[in-house]
């Protein structure tokens, strides 16, 4: 204990009085060597004499008595878990001020503070503060249309393994990226200083990205338009189609969402017509995380357009191209780890949901 690294402190010095005792030393002279106080010395002395290892131990206070009751913590809580507006509160979600105000206001404790109040909500991990959206599955064939997708990210379709010359295309576009010239220059980040950019700034006007990834060969195709429709995207799959591996692919699959551009059987018959080697494959109706393109628009986002500082549209577009060129150079396909049991698990989570909620709201509620 007196030479341990891990010992705490007051439990070495309490060690090393005991060790100066035991050779002999008077209480003075440990006090003198140890730089404590006489009295010190003889408590922890006699208290190992009397108790042995356990009487260098802090020995258990009283305390202050609680300032609030069991009960009060349990109201605060579950006044936590309620929405303010089922309580009258004009508020969207709670926060721990709020919390308190409304606390001493209800008469739940005469007077209560922010930091109590998140001592209390720390015990349950309760934070009424944070939110989560979410959507109820509205698609009816969720679960085949879901399964086709991620069958073709492990290279299968309709039981049959896909062969060299045939190719998965994940698709969509990205709608209104802004050029904003900034009215003042953006300063580059120095020592102990972040990278400063101006609020104000003048509008360029707008794009619509389109940009197609191959899932297994990670490569990106892109370009931009002043709209997203039909032609536009059907500009992007000539552009695709037009380059080789896939025009004399024996099958390309164009996996896309529900957006307009390609939207439906309609939108199949037409890309087959054109071009006879594609396949268009949709995902789920809210699904569109099944689109691994999506992981693409979100590391553009984050590397390319945000900060948003542009002279005019065609400095966007061209930095745009850059950044597919970088990415054909050095990325890798994506670690796509949802799996079919992943999706078989998801949804049974969800369905069991589902029942408790309905079991839940057709309990009436008690007079």
């Amino acid at each position: 204990m007196a030479y341990g690294r891990k010992t705490p402190y007051q439990a070495r010095i309490r060690a090393h009085i005991v060790l100066h005792a035991a050779r002999g030393r008077s209480n003075a002279r440990i006090a003198r060597q140890t730089g404590l106080h006489v009295d010190t010395v003889r408590t922890w002395r006699g208290r190992f004499a009397e108790e042995g290892m356990s009487g260098l131990g802090d020995r258990r206070r009283c305390g202050r008595p609680p300032s609030f009751t069991a009960l009060q913590t349990a109201q605060v809580k579950a006044l936590a878990c309620q929405l303010p507006a089922k309580t009258g509160t004009p508020l969207s979600r709670w926060s721990r001020p709020e919390l308190a105000r409304e606390a001493t206001e209800r008469g739940i404790a005469p007077a209560l503070s922010a930091s109590t109040v998140r001592r209390w909500l720390a015990q349950d991990a309760l934070k009424p503060w944070q939110y989560r959206s979410w959507i109820f599955i509205t698609d009816p064939c969720f679960r085949p249309r879901a399964e086709r997708v991620l069958n073709l990210y492990a290279r299968t379709w309709q039981g049959e393994p896909l062969g060299e010359d045939e190719y998965v295309i994940s698709a969509d576009e990205r709608t209104s990226i802004q050029a904003r010239c900034r009215c003042h220059p953006t300063l580059a980040p120095g020592q102990a200083r972040t990278m400063r950019e101006n609020h104000t700034y003048g509008r360029g006007g707008a794009v619509a990205y389109l940009a197609a990834y191959d899932v297994h060969q990670a490569r990106v195709f892109g370009r931009t338009e002043s709209r997203t429709g039909v032609d536009p995207f059907m500009h992007l799959v000539t552009q695709v189609t037009s380059q080789e591996p896939y025009a004399s692919a024996k099958r390309v699959f164009w996996t896309v969402d529900n957006g307009s551009s390609h939207r439906g059987q309609k939108a199949a018959d037409r890309l087959t017509s054109v071009l006879p080697n594609t396949v268009m494959v949709h995902t789920p109706v809210h699904a569109s995380w099944l689109n691994q393109v999506e992981i693409y628009f979100s590391v553009v986002q984050r590397k390319v357009v945000s900060p948003n500082t542009f002279t005019d549209l065609a400095q966007v577009g061209d930095r745009l191209r850059a950044f597919e060129d970088r990415c054909n150079v050095k990325a890798q396909p994506f670690h796509w780890r949802f799996t079919t049991s992943d999706l078989d698990d998801l949804l049974t989570r969800l369905d069991r949901h589902t029942t408790d909620h309905q079991e839940e709201s057709s309990v009436e509620p008690a007079t």
